[in-house]
């Protein structure tokens, strides 16, 4: 069961922030080793579907239901900023959160267009022949 856009906006939120904290908290354990940095990346990607998610769900409390999340700003803005908290880790990090991000925006956006796309109606396919008794 999915939750109320203003429960989710402040869920996603509250998420972002921990994640955040998680980061900066243990930064130098992140930064120690190579794989540590990949997944500091991770989680900077996981910082990106949570803001992203309050971002998309503030506007769509602020302008109404039909409001769509686009490119250019919201997304672009949330990317930069999860790629400049993970720069604040490692400079490694914020590649892999890179292509971490990118990796979950193009399943986010196909789970998207399965729920929300508009369903086409096709006219019933014609053989081309005619009526039987014409």
């Amino acid at each position: 069961m999915a939750l109320p856009t203003s429960t989710s906006c402040l869920f996603s939120a509250t998420l972002a922030v921990l994640t955040l904290a998680a980061m900066m908290a243990f930064k130098s354990q992140l930064a120690s080793k190579e794989w540590l940095t990949i997944f500091g990346g991770f989680l900077g990607s996981q910082f990106f579907i949570f803001m992203l998610t309050a971002v998309g769900n503030f506007e769509r409390m602020s302008f109404g239901k039909n409001f769509q999340t686009k490119l250019i700003p919201e997304i672009v803005f949330c990317l930069l900023t999860s790629m400049f908290v993970s720069g604040l880790v490692h400079r490694v990090c914020v590649t892999t959160c890179f292509i971490f991000s990118s990796i979950a925006l193009y399943y986010m956006a196909h789970l998207s267009n399965i729920k929300y796309a508009p369903v086409v109606m096709r006219p019933a396919a014609t053989t081309g022949k005619g009526r039987k008794g014409q």
